[in-house]
């Protein structure tokens, strides 16, 4: 069995376009500060049992857990109730961000890749919506959640009883 992947171009008026930027960018400052978190983290515990300098001693509590993806959704939902531009943000989108730093971190312990990287401004490129509902395509537009439909230009037409995954 396999699945086939089609790829479509937005095509977004200019409000959405807006929305599309601040969501990139807080998808950027989410995915930044998470890292940090795991950093800071990762640096308090980098000192040798038998010798702690005064530069890298814990700056942490010991007993604090190593942050992970499921305790970092944790904050995030506090974050998003104290932060009004972080509740502007559909929260999958913001959860998949986190996801994708979860990721960078497994493929930098299991495939020897490198520490990941904060994120620059204007380099956050993509998010994904993982739910989208039932038909979320009607008239050549795909329904997105907190912004509404948004026009796309459908090359391949979609196939009868493809299902619709992501967006």
């Amino acid at each position: 069995m396999f699945h086939l992947v089609y790829e479509f171009k937005l095509k977004p008026t200019a409000g959405q376009i807006a929305i599309f930027e601040d969501w990139l960018e807080q998808c950027r400052r989410v995915y930044n500060y998470a890292l940090a978190e795991r950093k800071h983290w990762f640096e308090s515990r980098s000192c040798r049992i038998n010798a702690c300098s005064i530069r890298s001693e814990f700056i942490i509590r010991t007993e604090t857990k190593r942050p992970t993806y499921a305790s970092q959704c944790k904050s995030l939902t506090t974050a998003r109730a104290n932060i009004p531009t972080l509740a502007a943000v559909q929260v999958h989108v913001l959860q998949q961000t986190l996801k994708r730093l979860e990721k960078a971190f497994v493929s930098m312990w299991e495939e020897k890749h490198g520490f990941p990287r904060f994120k620059k401004a204007g380099t956050m490129r993509s998010f994904v919506f993982p739910q989208l509902g039932v038909n979320p395509v009607q008239n050549q537009a795909v329904k997105l959640p907190k912004i509404g439909l948004v026009k796309f230009h459908q090359s391949p037409p979609i196939p009868d009883g493809a299902t619709i995954k992501q967006g």
